[in-house]
């Protein structure tokens, strides 16, 4: 079983980082972004259950990384939504509305 997970854990890793690097929309990064987070999550609660059964450390970690994620997500979004409203876009190659 652990063996099963961790191989879970390592392709749901993997998918997560491809998409994030080949894709151009930003809202398509961001959910491989979570992807890369769950997969981390997975791992540590596996670890945790594997090693010490009695403390829950890799629950813990896990739910911080699900609420920095919630706030990443809340963020990136809201970053997404204005400049789509000010270039009619979400792609990542067209923005350089940051640039000076």
């Amino acid at each position: 079983m652990f063996e099963h997970v961790l191989i879970l854990s390592s392709y749901l890793f993997c998918i997560g980082f491809y998409g994030l690097i080949t894709s151009r929309n930003m809202v398509r990064a961001l959910m491989c972004l979570e992807l890369i987070f769950n997969a981390i999550n997975i791992n540590f609660v596996t670890f945790s259950n594997f090693l010490d059964s009695q403390e829950i450390k890799g629950e813990v970690f896990a739910i911080f990384i699900i609420a920095i994620a919630a706030a990443e997500a809340a963020i990136g979004l809201s970053i997404i939504l204005v400049l789509y409203r000010n270039g009619r876009s979400n792609q990542i190659n067209e923005f350089n509305l940051l640039k000076w």
